[in-house]
């Protein structure tokens, strides 16, 4: 900045009417007069506008103030031309860009989903005792058989001994008869049989010699019909008896012996009912986990029915979604998936296990299971979180980062900018196919090799002029502008 501080042909005491030039210095004022003030411009407007006209006035009283006005024009034209360059300056815009590439994609398909234990136990106690003492509280893990709580059973113990005294006299029993009763009877036919048969033998010799005497004339008829009648009970006795020892043989030594071993066999199992209810007081875990619930305390009566304990196996999770029918067509068992919590802290590698065969009439949708390894525990059952179920691969698909669309997206159509050699922005209408994460496919409206933006460009118009950044990069003239 400088003064005119006298010139040719000028009074020297201009003192406070001094003009002040911002004409750069070196640069050649115009003559008097060269210069005219054109309508509507800076100025002839605003405050100026009185000081250009006393300068008029100035200049006809005297040569000297002709160089005033042309001064005074080149300042204003000078300041007007470098706002003019600094917004233009400003209205490039520095943005990020990516290439459109050629790359694989998958086709998924989401939905919302719940995550389940992949096994659970509610353990319900099968008789109805107050609890004695529990072993393990919530949030203990516990291993398959591992005692957990203990009912009162003072009285199912006295029952379990009852059972087994009767038990130890029935096998008595059964040692008595096989032992001796049976051996004993089987004696006695016997003997039955030997004495029957010496009295049928005695019978046949009482017999021929009444007959001899009778042919001889020396005893009556009578004598000899009464030895044929002992005979004829001699030798009914005798086959009565040798039916009896066969038939105790073949029949009646097995069935005393399987009577007692049948009266052994129900004195053991009311013995093993007693032993069940004792064992019933005992609460062991069915599976390994942990204590996921305990909603009673020692003293607390213990229904059937009412669960006393939950575990539950988080060493996997099944993630269960209700999936849209028409989105099921490509799903099917083994297909691999992605867990994803809800607030996307993490993604779990899973894999699809159950593909429900029926549609839920309500919803019209269908049940699909993934299950997934939860190694730390991370993912906890009950949370909601999304599913991811991969139903295709797509190879040398044309794919652009997601953050290149612009909002505004409808029925499968979005818009993109691109940055063409000209370093300016271009809207372009693409279709969109498969989205994978950060990626999208591109069906339509981009090909590889071209630049589209992925930041900055919110707002820009068509042709806007760009400038390309790196990511993270800051933009040296807003620092420098915040300097100054």
């Amino acid at each position: 900045m400088r003064q005119l501080e006298s010139l040719p042909g000028t009074p020297a005491n201009w003192g406070a009417d001094a003009l002040v030039c911002n004409a750069a210095p070196g640069r050649v004022l115009p003559e008097s007069g060269a210069l005219r003030l054109q309508r509507g411009t800076a100025a002839s407007s605003g405050v100026l506008g009185p000081a250009l006209a006393s300068a008029r006035e100035r200049a006809s009283a005297g040569p000297s103030w002709s160089l005033i006005i042309p001064c005074l024009i080149l300042c204003l034209i000078g300041s007007g031309c470098g706002s003019k360059e600094t917004t233009e300056t400003e209205s490039v815009a520095p943005v990020e860009v990516a290439g459109v590439a050629r790359d694989s994609i998958r086709r998924l398909v989401e939905a919302d989903a719940v995550l389940y234990p992949i096994d659970q136990a509610s353990v319900t106690p099968k008789i109805s005792t107050p609890v004695r003492r529990f072993l393990v509280n919530r949030g203990d893990r516990v291993r398959a058989g591992q005692l957990l709580a203990v009912l009162d059973n003072r009285d199912l113990v006295a029952s379990e001994n009852a059972a087994r005294s009767q038990v130890d006299q029935v096998e008595a029993n059964l040692r008595s008869t096989a032992s001796a009763v049976v051996p004993e009877a089987i004696t006695k036919a016997e003997t039955d049989v030997a004495s029957f048969q010496e009295q049928l033998d005695a019978a046949h010799r009482a017999l021929e010699s009444r007959q001899k005497l009778f042919q001889d004339g020396a005893l009556a008829r009578k004598s000899v019909d009464d030895a044929a009648v002992t005979y004829a009970q001699a030798k009914a006795q005798l086959e009565t008896a040798r039916e009896h020892l066969r038939a105790f043989e073949s029949v009646g030594k097995q069935e005393q012996i399987k009577a007692a071993q049948a009266q052994l066999a129900a004195a053991q199992a009311q013995y093993r009912a007693a032993a069940a209810q004792v064992s019933y007081s005992e609460i062991t875990s069915p599976i390994s986990g942990v204590i996921a619930d305990r909603p009673l305390y020692a003293g607390e009566m213990a229904a059937p029915g009412s669960p006393l304990l939950t575990v539950m196996d988080t060493s996997r999770v099944v993630a269960r979604a209700s999936v849209p029918q028409p989105l099921t067509a490509g799903i099917r068992i083994g297909n691999a998936a992605v867990i994803r919590l809800a607030d996307r802290s993490t993604d779990v590698p899973a894999r699809v296990t159950v593909v429900s065969p029926a549609t839920d009439p309500a919803s019209t949708t269908l049940q699909v299971w993934a299950e997934a390894a939860n190694p730390g525990e991370r993912l906890k059952p009950g949370a909601s979180v999304r599913l991811s179920i991969v139903i295709e691969v797509i190879p040398h698909a044309t794919v652009i980062p997601s953050t290149a669309i612009l909002p505004g997206e409808e029925s499968g159509t979005a818009m993109v900018l691109l940055v063409g050699p000209d370093f300016m922005a271009h809207q372009r209408k693409i279709e969109i196919g498969a989205r994978d994460g950060g990626r999208v496919q591109i069906l339509k409206g981009a090909s590889p090799g071209d630049q589209v933006v992925v930041s900055g460009g919110v707002g820009l118009e068509e042709n806007s002029k760009v400038r390309i950044v790196k990511p993270g990069a800051t933009n040296d003239r807003g620092d420098a502008e915040k300097q100054e």
